[in-house]
């Protein structure tokens, strides 16, 4: 019999696909991972991973302990929320992950108050490239832009956004201001880098027109809103950015504006804790004021 712990250390790697974010997750050092992961692989007499450079992949014997290590995870939540009380506390750490401009302009704004009422819950907003996985257990929620096909998680459509082309006064003044989807080419347009677009909900200058290549482009979202609106051409935002920047106008309302929506992802098996739909509450209040 091994030692129902050590998958804990075999589901932190598989997840991370490497052993020192694994270690950093579970407050230990890689050699203590190392060691956990032979002990198990042992015990089983099956290898469990390959390494691939630093990546530590699953290998076909590896894809079937993690799905039944994911159920006795799930079962052991289960049994701690109820037996602890956990799923009536308001207290604890939820790990939530979110697009930058969600997180900057609607989220962070509501955060101090959110903080004062449950002082006790203690939230982690992740806002890195890419959304963090509540099926792979890389975060208890996450708002996404695509309603996720797999898992065992749910989802909750929390509101649309628009998006328009806007550009600053001054650049418009120097420039002049395009009047149709062709005269853009005209014009610096600012963008994504095709390769760091995380979602397909994110690639939308396409929709705008035919042949259209930025000349300025970021992975942020606040760097594109900081090149409008200092004047270095035209970008696609938000409405609840661009029409936030008295600095900044929109163009070809009529014409060119993309509507995209907002959904609430969490895992199955955490979705009734009181802490998790006390954050699911405040991002559903924040999202009624997104435009």
């Amino acid at each position: 019999m091994f030692d129902w712990d050590d998958l804990r250390v075999f589901l932190a790697v598989a997840r991370a696909r490497r052993m020192a974010p694994a270690a950093r997750t579970l407050g230990v050092d890689a050699t203590t991972i190392g060691r956990r992961l032979t002990r198990l692989s042992d015990a089983l007499g099956a290898e469990l991973f390959e390494s691939v450079g630093i990546e530590k992949r699953l290998t076909d014997r590896g894809q079937s302990l993690f799905r039944h290590a994911e159920a006795i995870e799930s079962a052991a939540l289960a049994a701690m929320g109820e037996v602890a009380g956990e799923s009536r506390s308001l207290s604890g750490q939820v790990r939530l992950s979110v697009a930058e401009g969600f997180g900057t302009w609607v989220l962070a704004p509501a955060l101090p108050a959110f903080h004062r009422t449950h002082p006790d819950i203690q939230l982690d907003v992740i806002t890195a490239s890419g959304f963090l996985n509540p099926s792979k257990r890389e975060a208890d929620m996450a708002v996404m832009l695509a309603r996720p096909r797999s898992g065992k998680l749910v989802a909750s459509k929390l509101g649309d956004y628009r998006l328009r082309l806007y550009a600053s006064r001054a650049y418009l003044a120097t420039h002049g201001r395009p009047e149709r989807a062709e005269e853009l080419k005209r014009h610096t347009l600012i963008s994504y880098v095709p390769e760091f677009i995380y979602s397909p909900e994110l690639d939308y200058l396409g929709e705008i027109g035919a042949g259209l290549e930025p000349k300025l482009r970021s992975s942020s979202i606040n760097i594109q809103h900081r090149l409008v609106s200092g004047g270095a051409g035209i970008g696609m935002l938000p409405g609840f950015i661009g029409e936030r920047d008295p600095d900044i106008v929109p163009l070809l309302v009529d014409e060119k504006e993309i509507r995209r929506s907002y959904w609430l992802v969490t895992h199955s098996d955490t979705r009734g804790l009181a802490r998790i739909e006390a954050v699911a509450d405040l991002l559903h209040r924040c999202t009624r004021q997104v435009d």
